[in-house]
């Protein structure tokens, strides 16, 4: 018996609550569309989605290999994901 991880999500309490979506609304969903190979539909879910997937990587190969002016990168990476995901969170609500 095959398991969904659609299944196992969990609901957003900002949504259930007040009716509205929160900022990381469909980042699960875009998750399951990743690990699917649906690569085209994960970015119409959730857009940040690669810049995130990106940015988890590279802070995990910093711990192992240590990379020059990191902080610099993570700081970008960091502004980046936020620009991304304040923009798709204003275009949701118009």
């Amino acid at each position: 018996m095959f398991l969904k991880l659609e299944d196992y999500m969990l609901p957003c309490l900002n949504k259930k609550l007040f009716g509205v979506d929160c900022l990381g609304c469909g980042f699960q969903r875009a998750i399951v569309h990743v690990l699917k190979g649906e690569f085209i539909d994960a970015f119409k879910m959730y857009p940040a989605i690669y810049s995130l997937l990106f940015f988890l990587i590279y802070i995990l190969l910093n711990f192992k290999f240590k990379f020059n002016n990191s902080q610099k990168t993570v700081r970008f990476l960091l502004l980046l994901n936020l620009i991304l995901i304040v923009g798709n969170f204003i275009l949701k609500i118009l």
